[in-house]
């Protein structure tokens, strides 16, 4: 017979405190508050002192607080944005690497390659990408890490790029992979948003190796972690691509 679990008051507090915590994308994080393993102890009945039992715990949480988000997220609500005056100069590095590092990738012979539920599957070039449509946001974005900075980015809004090539925009997710070996993966409702651009330049120049050249895709609606820098492939898909910080648990919705 299946066992029925009533939630008492108290263990209800202590699932919204977890669910506040698990919004923060590293679970590192979340595993240092002892408070909120008791509640999740509690609510679940796994115990505190087994690996095991937490990560799952701590999984299962992490896809309702994704699921959450997804439904909270309105894709027609715009972020802020602000006059050129309050541009954060200079604009900070951020990678899993260090600056010496930052991939060279060469521009003319660079091609973006597409698959997945896309109907024109064929690679673009950077001029046929600067031949598009563009426009120009300065927003705010915002690191996992607890800083912020804002910044000046132009480019083409994804949905026009989506539509252009015919991609299902009834699918899941959208997944990117990079010429630095990083990925990771965005909902749709995300990907459609105004907001969401293709980002080629920075404060009115072509954007900086350091910042993504050729090709980043720019959200102020998710974490700095889900903006991903020097895109070599994009693919749509109903099956969960998940992403590299994200397989390492951190928050997969990511939204900021």
């Amino acid at each position: 017979m299946k066992k029925t679990i009533l939630v008492p008051r108290q263990g209800q507090a202590m699932l919204a405190d977890a669910l506040r915590q698990i919004k923060q994308p590293s679970r590192r994080l979340f595993l240092q508050r002892s408070l909120t393993l008791g509640g999740l102890s509690l609510l679940t009945g796994c115990n505190a002192s087994d690996p095991s039992a937490i990560e799952t715990a701590l999984t299962a949480v992490s896809r309702m607080n994704d699921t959450v988000q997804g439904w909270l997220f309105d894709p027609s609500k715009l972020a802020p944005t602000y006059p050129d005056s309050m541009i954060t100069r200079p604009f900070p590095f951020n990678a899993y690497y260090g600056e010496d590092e930052v991939e060279e990738v060469d521009g003319d012979a660079w091609r973006l390659e597409l698959s997945g539920l896309i109907a024109d599957k064929k690679p673009w070039t950077l001029p046929q990408l600067r031949a598009l449509p563009q426009e120009t946001q300065v927003t705010r974005h915002i690191c996992v890490e607890g800083w912020s900075a804002i910044g000046k980015w132009g480019g083409v809004p994804f949905s026009h790029f989506l539509k252009r090539v015919g991609a299902d925009t009834t699918a899941k997710y959208i997944g990117f992979k990079c010429a630095d070996d990083y990925f990771t993966s965005i909902d749709m409702a995300t990907a459609l948003h105004p907001q969401t651009i293709m980002a080629l330049t920075y404060d009115g120049q072509e954007l900086p190796p350091k910042y993504g050249y050729p090709m980043k895709l720019r959200m102020p609606t998710k974490l700095g972690y889900k903006n991903p820098k020097h895109i070599q492939a994009i693919f749509v898909t109903n099956s969960y691509p998940g992403g590299y910080w994200e397989n390492q648990g951190y928050n997969w919705f990511g939204g900021s």
